[in-house]
């Protein structure tokens, strides 16, 4: 769910449930304007709080991010090092194993 839809719906609900009070109240104009108030007050407030959420929410994502693509640099750094000195001599194993390969189908089709 996207943040404006979020704040919409805040919206809105407020609205719907400041009309619904004002219609529905037994008080006088002067007690539902200031509960109105009072409520759109709260809505604010909610409102401003979701909105540092999640900008901290943000934040704290970018850091994760970083991190772990530091992480995976590192990890390919150090399977580069550990693999790259032995390469050559899978390289001649692997020539190796196929030249055998070779060796025994030229004697399977010999037979």
């Amino acid at each position: 769910m996207s943040s404006k839809s979020l704040f919409l719906g805040l919206l809105v609900g407020g609205a719907i449930g400041a009309s619904a009070a004002l219609l529905s109240t037994p008080e006088s104009g002067r007690d539902v304007r200031n509960r109105i108030k009072d409520q759109l007050v709260e809505m604010k407030n909610l409102i401003n709080n979701l909105k540092d959420q999640l900008r901290e929410t943000s934040k704290e994502g970018v850091v994760i991010v970083k991190e772990l693509t530091e992480e995976m640099k590192k990890s390919v750094e150090e399977w580069k090092e550990t693999v790259e000195p032995h390469q050559e001599g899978i390289y001649q194993y692997l020539e190796q194993i196929e030249a055998s390969l070779r060796d025994l189908e030229n004697k399977v089709k010999t037979i």
